[in-house]
């Protein structure tokens, strides 16, 4: 399977509040369902989350398991941002290491298991934390580093870099940071209303999904091109697959895409 790659604005209090203290209380769901509007559905979800959270050891990978439960739990929170195989933890070397902060330096020691990478490893995982101090930092060298530009620009290239610099902004609007996480949302390309999302589907931006979307279908019209097909055959065939990890409730609304979109 492939990558797909999502940004999650959060700080560090609330991956406190809305996790690390669920953890050790479950009854504050519903307070803080209540005091953040989460509507019941999300709600269920959340909780469900938690159980899945509760039965991590701590001979676990930290990165697979609270570091990808915190993301999907933002989610029901706050909006997140798509990319499709873009992710920071892809970059070789340290180019990031002034920008991002570890769990090491950002939760107790009681917090986290043995094993814990600061980056994405494999699907299903938590990978980079810019805190927000460092969001601002972030965007300011960009415009004034030739080689981190560079960086990120091959990185999210095809028109992914607009998505990426849009949850920058809005987590600095909102004084967050980022978590970076994969398999949060599965978007089906070939059909966008029976995507996968563990969190919230509707908090997630839209515009992510739909240019992959439009890369996989003018992938396949290069393809029926090649082949000699008529346009339409292979899209209209294929049988695409998102994988079930955790939890397996999808969105209720079907109709989610059509109705963001007006098409």
């Amino acid at each position: 399977m492939g990558w797909d790659i999502s940004y999650h604005p959060i700080s560090e209090e609330q991956i406190i509040e809305r996790y690390f203290n669920v953890l050790d209380d479950k009854t504050l769901i519903t307070e803080l369902s209540a005091k953040y509007n989460i509507k019941d559905f999300y709600a269920k979800k959340y909780e469900e989350l938690i159980d899945i959270a509760l039965v991590t050891t701590q001979d676990d990978v930290f990165d697979k398991t609270h570091g990808y439960y915190i993301a999907a739990t933002q989610g029901f929170f706050e909006k997140y941002f798509y990319v499709r195989g873009s992710a920071l933890s892809f970059l070789e070397g340290n180019i990031l290491s002034k920008y991002t902060k570890s769990w090491q330096e950002t939760l107790p020691q009681e917090k986290l298991t043995d094993a814990v990478h600061n980056q994405i490893i494999e699907n299903y995982c938590s990978g980079k934390f810019i805190p927000p101090e460092n969001i601002e930092l972030l965007l300011e060298d960009y415009d004034n580093d030739l080689k981190l530009q560079e960086e990120i620009n091959t990185l999210f290239s095809h028109e992914r870099i607009g998505i990426f610099f849009k949850a920058m902004y809005y987590a600095l609007d909102k004084g967050l940071g980022l978590l970076e996480a994969t398999e949060i949302i599965e978007p089906n390309p070939m059909d966008l209303n029976s995507s996968v999302s563990y969190s919230n589907l509707f908090n997630c931006d839209p515009q992510g999904a739909l240019l992959y979307r439009d890369a996989a279908m003018e992938q396949l019209s290069k393809i029926e091109e090649e082949k000699d097909l008529t346009p339409g055959t292979i899209a209209s065939n294929a049988n695409y697959e998102v994988s079930n990890h955790k939890i397996e409730e999808k969105e209720p609304k079907k109709s989610f895409w059509k109705r963001l979109f007006k098409k």
